[in-house]
């Protein structure tokens, strides 16, 4: 998933309705690939296969310091 698509316009988290940031994969993190993000919950949602994953049960939480490091890497 590229950051222009439009399909992340109208992408929203499963459980606030609200928009979700897309997080590129890092080479060196823990995550094995591309994921969404809603700051507001703290829930990360991953992308498997270029496909988004969101039910609720396919989100898991981001720990405080995680959260931190998200929203550096989401700042322009």
């Amino acid at each position: 998933m590229k950051p222009d698509d439009p399909l992340l316009r109208i992408l929203a988290c499963p459980l606030d309705k609200g928009p979700l940031h897309l997080l590129p994969p890092e080479e060196d993190a823990l995550l094995s690939g591309e994921a969404l993000y809603n700051p507001r919950l703290r829930r990360r949602y991953p992308i498997v296969d270029g496909i988004p994953q969101l039910l609720p049960s396919s989100g898991e939480q981001v720990p405080e310091d995680e959260h931190e490091r998200l929203l550096d890497r989401m700042s322009p």
